[in-house]
């Protein structure tokens, strides 16, 4: 690989900034003003739910958007903060020191810096496998839990009380003892603004299509209602002066762009957030790039997982030295940004150049902001992330899968964040390891009229009782070692007429030391029974590690190509017979 494809494969930028045209600029320029509206709200209320002020929100919206620009691969990502992310922020940076002091902040920048470190670290060294370790039913269950536990904790602010806690449960019995509190004013700001976003998003599109509105005109207005939500009761706590009848508001937002420093590089500090920043930044990876391959497939572009890896380190690691916290590709914004034509990811860095803008010289707008608005753009935004449905289809499907999830959504709700997630993925390994502890196994007998061997439990075979042909459905690695080896020698024991046994092998992808060692010791248990062992369809690269070892030359029997072959060597007459026959069923 010479150094120009080598920089291109690092620096995307330069493969699609070489074909950039006045047209895509165009294009991109106005997606990012469409962008930029949606963001300048999700950016504020982001940062209110992780106890930061508003301001580092849009701090975290830009350097990230540039720097994704620069090496994503993904055309239409959006980065920057998101709701589950922000939530487990918050829940990191509790225990380092409380929201409001410098220490808070301190923790939640360098939440940023490890995150981003963790990143590239992984996208250089591709390991972006490791997310697989993430099971659907985990990570739906991990964000249905956080999108109840964020909507629970914005209620509060909605209502004019205060409530706090790291879990679902700390929050409600917070929230309890306050309701006598509760604030009319701010609850009539909250309520209707609940309200109008969740008819915006289910009513004004249908509206401004009985307008004449296009579709892709209608859907994108739709999206932009908390921007008009926030002006409006923005505009009435001024007219009004409901400040000073106890609604919460935003206050001063200051001017300017953010200051770079170095994030806090105490040793004592990266510790305790390391195994939170792991959590922020794989939950975040994973929803980023299934958003990302989704958009990218529906226009046939190629996204480059590891290089994601690389682009979000990056992108967290620009937050943190520009004083944001950990962002990541959201959603929403995505669609939006799909959905308005985004063509390169030129579209987010002009997205960074308009909050940069509205930083210099709109935040003076921002000081009536009503808190209440911010948290009830959070709770349309998060309950559309609730699934319950997908317990009960999970259920029907597969048990353990569903037990994984419902633990997950239980201890998010009762524990918090960090435990519910890593409770999660400990059990879904363990329920990994053990379904290949105990592979499926098929006694296989020839379909009359074919060369294909199937379940004779299922289907009307032709056997041979000297024959027991086995089919192993898994590969055999040292969790299953044992059971295969104990499953072969109670066949073999309960078919008294036995002489060959033959391995069916299509589904082997591999055959580790410990299975090894335990096919030697069913070769040699059978061989001293007067059994031949036989191999069949056995895999190209199992072929190539089988050739390297003594097994090959111990074996008592043979390797055929197919298994038609295998029980045709043996008993040439039967195998024949079932071949010219028709099918019996």
């Amino acid at each position: 690989m010479n150094l120009m494809n080598r920089l291109r494969r690092y620096l995307p930028i330069l493969e699609w900034g070489a074909k950039y045209t006045s047209r895509t600029f165009t294009n991109d320029l106005l997606v990012a003003g469409i962008v930029t509206v949606m963001l300048i709200p999700q950016s504020l209320a982001y940062a209110l739910l992780a106890g930061l002020p508003p301001e580092v929100g849009l701090y975290a919206s830009m350097a990230p958007l540039i720097l994704y620009a620069i090496f994503g691969t993904s055309r239409a990502l959006a980065v920057g903060p998101v709701a589950v992310a922000s939530l487990m922020t918050a829940a990191a940076a509790a225990t380092i020191a409380s929201q409001g002091t410098p220490e808070y902040l301190g923790a939640t920048i360098a939440l940023a810096a490890i995150s981003g470190l963790l990143l590239l670290a992984m996208g250089l060294l591709r390991l972006g496998f490791l997310a697989n370790f993430l099971s659907h039913p985990v990570i739906s269950g991990f964000i249905t839990a956080s999108g109840i536990q964020i909507a629970a904790g914005q209620l509060a602010p909605v209502l004019g009380i205060d409530a706090h806690g790291e879990s679902f449960v700390d929050v409600v019995q917070s929230m309890i003892p306050n309701l006598g509190n509760i604030n009319p004013y701010t609850t009539v700001i909250g309520i209707a603004s609940l309200v109008f976003l969740f008819w915006v998003r289910s009513g004004l599109k249908p509206l401004l299509l009985k307008f004449g509105l296009s579709e892709r005109a209608a859907d994108l207005l739709a999206k932009v209602g908390p921007v008009v939500a926030i002006a409006v009761t923005t505009a009435a706590v001024w007219g009004f002066g409901l400040s000073e009848q106890g609604v919460k508001i935003v206050g001063t937002v200051p001017k300017g762009l953010p200051k770079f420093s170095m994030p806090p590089m105490e040793l004592s500090l990266w510790a305790k957030l390391l195994v939170p920043a792991l959590l922020i930044s794989i939950v975040g990876y994973v929803e980023s790039i299934s958003v990302a391959l989704t958009l990218a497939a529906k226009r046939r572009q190629r996204v480059d997982p590891d290089q994601e890896l690389i682009a979000l380190g990056m992108s967290n690691f620009g937050s943190a030295v520009s004083g944001g916290f950990p962002v990541t590709g959201g959603f929403s914004r995505s669609v939006v940004n799909f959905d308005a034509g985004a063509e390169t990811p030129a579209a987010g860095a002009f997205t960074a150049i308009g909050i940069a803008m509205a930083t210099l010289f709109l935040t003076p707008l921002l000081y009536f902001l009503p808190n209440a608005t911010l948290s009830a753009t959070i709770i349309v935004a998060v309950l559309s992330l609730v699934d319950l449905a997908a317990i009960k289809q999970t259920w029907h499907y597969s048990r353990s899968d569903a037990a994984a999830m419902i633990t997950t959504i239980l201890l998010t709700l009762v524990e918090g964040v960090e435990i519910g997630l890593l409770a999660g993925v400990g059990l879904s390994i363990f329920l990994h390891l053990y379904r290949t502890s105990r592979p499926h196994v098929a006694t296989v007998g020839q379909i009359p009229g074919t060369m294909n061997f199937r379940n004779r439990d299922r289907h009307d075979v032709v056997t041979d009782p000297e024959i027991l042909s086995l089919r192993i459905d898994a590969s055999l690695y040292f969790p299953n070692a044992r059971f295969i080896e104990d499953y072969i020698n109670q066949a073999v024991a309960a078919e008294s007429t036995v002489r060959h046994v033959i391995l069916e092998c299509p589904a082997v992808n591999t055959i580790d030391a410990s299975a090894l060692e335990s096919l030697e010791a069913v070769n040699a248990r059978l061989k001293d029974g007067g059994i031949t062992l036989h191999l069949s369809e056995v895999k190209g690269p199992v072929m190539d590690r089988l050739k390297r070892s003594h097994f090959i030359h111990q074996l008592t029997g043979k390797i055929h190509l197919t298994h038609f072959d295998a029980v045709s060597s043996i008993n040439p007459e039967l195998a024949r017979r079932a071949l010219e026959s028709a099918d019996t069923r």
